[in-house]
């Protein structure tokens, strides 16, 4: 079963990996820290190995997003990413695993201090979710 673990956080101030640029984050104590990234670390090389994970990709800054929508029966670029948000799209991993145990398990994973971590079904072209 596909899935798509989808990572939101506040834009200001930007980078990657987003954790390192959040107070919540940063107000953990060091060890903490090194702790919480060795076993994300650790989490993202078993998934490699056992091929669960598919892609995963770091986006750019919001600020260089467009939208497009349609007005007036013609498609319509704007600036993006969203409308009125503090939040954005960070990055994504697409998985294949087992099921949704497996899929919510890594989900939790991958959450932490001021982040918030969306799991999501991957829809196919026929529109069934697998």
């Amino acid at each position: 079963m596909k899935y798509v673990i989808l990572i939101h956080s506040n834009p200001q101030p930007w980078g990657h990996p987003t954790s390192d640029y959040l107070a919540e984050h940063q107000a953990l104590p060091a060890e903490q820290r090194e702790r919480l990234n060795a076993e994300f670390e650790r989490l993202l090389t078993e998934m490699s190995a056992n091929g669960e994970l598919v892609a995963a990709e770091a986006l750019a800054d919001p600020s260089t997003s467009e939208l497009y929508r349609w007005s007036g029966g013609e498609p319509l670029a704007t600036d993006g990413p969203y409308s009125e948000t503090k939040e954005h799209l960070a990055g994504f991993f697409l998985i294949d695993v087992s099921g949704p145990e497996r899929a919510q398990e890594i989900a939790l994973a991958f959450s932490g201090p001021g982040e918030t971590v969306e799991l999501r079904p991957a829809m196919w072209p026929g529109g069934e979710e697998h």
